[in-house]
């Protein structure tokens, strides 16, 4: 019987680490086998940047408080309290240039202005007058 308890305490913290963070924490209330599996650090770990311990270990706050922490308090942990890297924000920041981003009605001066600004890594930005949607 503990073995077919444990078989599906691994498929249901599989599969739950699979959904978002609000699905794992709305999972925890369905049963005490769920409560386990959607708290474990299995399911926790999947949600946190895979870099996770190297930010940590990069920070200036006191990491070994943050490390003694659960992967599910962690995360709850780092979207409350961002931490300094670096003497920088702890947020991971992307950048791409507007011209390989699938913008509709880009070509539409309604929409967007496209300009050049020699201070810019890219060479033309765009600046969007009326909002309509972005994919």
């Amino acid at each position: 019987m503990k073995i077919i308890i444990t078989y599906h305490y691994i498929i249901i913290s599989h599969i739950i680490s699979l959904t978002t963070p609000r699905d794992a924490c709305v999972s925890s209330t369905v049963c005490p086998i769920f409560k386990s599996a959607a708290d474990s650090d299995s399911v926790w770990e999947k949600f946190l940047p895979s870099d996770y311990k190297q930010i940590i270990s990069n920070s200036v706050s006191d990491s070994s408080f943050i490390t003694s922490l659960s992967k599910k308090d962690l995360y709850f942990h780092l979207c409350h309290n961002p931490i300094i890297i670096n003497n920088e924000s702890g947020k991971k920041c992307y950048m791409a240039g507007a011209s390989s981003l699938c913008i509709a009605w880009g070509d539409t001066p309604k929409y967007w202005k496209w300009t050049s600004l020699p201070q810019l890594r890219f060479l033309e930005v765009a600046k969007l007058n009326f909002v309509c949607w972005l994919y």
